[in-house]
């Protein structure tokens, strides 16, 4: 880039001109602006809960997701396990103590799960698992503060409140007419009166607003009332009744404005797409929505999905998300499979962990999320 500096110096005996090529030569060659495809669409990377093999299963994951040409990754929670040790630190630290574990866990998924990813923006969502005792949101905010309030982050936050200089687990940012919004239902008493007053008044500027043609939401657990019902915010009253709000508050948006919208949630350890397609959503109120929970926790096995089109278990990856000049969005499951895994991975994990990770990661005993009954009595089923 400094040798383009130089050649547009010389070619140039207009200062302001010079100073309009340098401006642009770093706006195209910033990652998080990366280059659109010939077709103008461009794409982004999707998954969540990478505790028990994430240090093997992620490294993967990002070499999938830099050649696909992605302009950012984001991940949707539950880093480490916390409850016990990950299967993979215990690998590289047998002799470690829970309090060692404790102390480390998440620096260990800074330098295995994040650093991988090089220069390219990363954007992290809060799990249940980031809550587990004795972690705290406090504590969560102040080691993940470079990613939670990483300059379009806080940019985006003083645009909306040029009053709020407060760090938060949730947030969103703008990005080539795609308002992308990560939500924070982390523990049961989420979504609170903050945040649910917060999201409303974001979908109302979008509303407003002819640039933006795409709502993104990615949460941990998916909203009430989906095909994983039994694992999601159904699990708690105030989970479920803010979550159906926030549901409803969709359906509006997108009847009202005709915009895109996609709700992305992990928390369920598989990959299923049409998870509102249950008979707790009239057909035209059902959002597009995916689980994709494969990034290295425990498989859980799948749940009844005959809405799905896309159902898989025991496996890893990613979502590839293809964002088309109107703002609708293709998403398309990428497969990580043991052959992926890095060599230095390999080395440092030993192959035996490797393949443990990629042959034996079931939950035990094997565990199907079930759910309860819709609000309005039906079954939650397809």
């Amino acid at each position: 880039m400094l040798v383009q500096y130089r050649t547009a110096v010389l070619a140039s005996r207009n200062w302001r001109l010079t100073i309009a090529m340098v401006l642009l030569l770093c706006l195209v060659s910033s990652p998080l602006l990366a280059q659109p495809d010939s077709a103008g669409s461009w794409k982004f990377a999707v998954s969540g809960d990478s505790r028990n093999c994430g240090d093997i299963v992620m490294p993967a994951i990002a070499q999938g997701v830099l050649r696909d040409g992605a302009a950012f990754y984001w991940h949707l929670g539950d880093y480490r396990w916390i409850s016990n040790f990950d299967q993979d630190y215990r690998q590289i630290y047998p002799t470690a103590s829970i309090n060692d574990y404790l102390n480390s866990a998440w620096p260990d998924f800074i330098q295995h799960q994040i650093k991988p990813f090089g220069d390219l923006p990363v954007f992290l969502g809060i799990g249940n698992h980031e809550l587990v005792a004795p972690k705290t949101r406090a504590q969560y905010i102040a080691q993940f503060a470079e990613w939670l309030d990483q300059p379009v982050v806080r940019q985006q936050r003083l645009t909306d409140n040029p009053n709020d200089h407060q760090v938060k687990t949730y947030y969103h940012w703008i990005q080539r007419g795609v308002d992308f919004i990560a939500m924070d239902n982390a523990s049961s008493d989420m979504f609170d009166a903050d945040q649910m007053a917060w999201l409303q008044n974001v979908l109302a500027k979008d509303a407003k607003d002819p640039a933006i043609r795409t709502v993104v939401l990615g949460m941990h657990a998916s909203l009430p009332d989906g095909l994983s019902t039994g694992h999601s915010m159904n699990d708690s009253p105030q989970e479920t009744s803010s979550g159906r709000i926030v549901y409803s508050q969709l359906v509006t948006f997108r009847r009202n404005t005709k915009k895109n919208v996609y709700v992305l949630a992990s928390h369920s350890h598989f990959v299923l797409n049409n998870i509102y397609a249950t008979a707790c959503h009239p057909k035209d109120e059902v959002l597009d929505g995916w689980i994709m929970g494969s990034a290295g926790a425990v498989w859980y096995l799948l749940p009844e999905h005959a809405a799905s089109t896309v159902a898989k278990d025991q496996i890893y990856g990613y979502l590839l998300g293809t964002v088309a000049p109107d703002g609708a969005i293709t998403f398309e499951f990428r497969q990580v499979k043991e052959g992926d895994v890095p060599d230095s991975v390999i080395t440092q994990f030993t192959r035996p962990q490797v393949n443990w990770c990629f042959v034996n990661n079931l939950s035990n005993p094997p565990y199907t999320p079930t759910g309860p009954r819709c609000a309005n009595g039906a079954p939650a089923k397809p």
